[in-house]
């Protein structure tokens, strides 16, 4: 029978500046599955581990960063065939003050871009949709009458 598992998060990290965002486009390194794509912060939920965890935990990983605001945004799921599992992706978005990042050895570039350039650099549906909820339920600076909701970490 086909398992289902939140095992992953995708988290989008956000620069907010004065009059605009930056968002934060990684680039997988030659030799790392989906090498050369583009993409927002990826990762596993370990053994034992909550989402929210392993999202300010890879968030750190993979770029050094602190995350000063944490919002639960969407899951989205995929499915692997090599072991007949519907794999559910926690997204969130993270707000971040620093833009001096760090990136892991699973990466050989990184890019601040506006939301309209990293919607067209992703190489996943998925994180340029997840890109446009948090546009539309973040766009105030919070999450209006559902941050009491959205808001896990900050």
């Amino acid at each position: 029978m086909t398992k289902i598992r939140a095992g992953v998060v995708d988290v989008i990290v956000i620069r907010p500046l004065a009059r605009r965002w930056q968002v934060l486009a990684l680039r997988r390194a030659p030799g790392v599955r989906r090498a050369r794509s583009w993409e927002v912060v990826h990762g596993s939920v370990e053994p034992g581990e909550k989402p929210v965890a392993a999202a300010l935990r890879e968030v750190r990983e993979e770029t050094g960063l602190a995350v000063r605001t944490l919002y639960s945004i969407t899951v989205n799921p995929f499915y692997l065939y090599q072991s007949d599992t519907v794999q559910l992706a926690l997204v969130f978005a993270a707000f971040v003050e620093d833009a001096r990042v760090a990136p892991s050895d699973e990466h050989d570039a990184f890019e601040w871009l506006s939301v309209t350039e990293a919607s067209r650099r992703f190489a996943w549906p998925r994180e340029v949709e997840a890109l446009s909820h948090i546009r539309r339920l973040l766009k105030s600076g919070d999450a209006g009458a559902v941050d009491d909701v959205l808001r896990v970490f900050g």
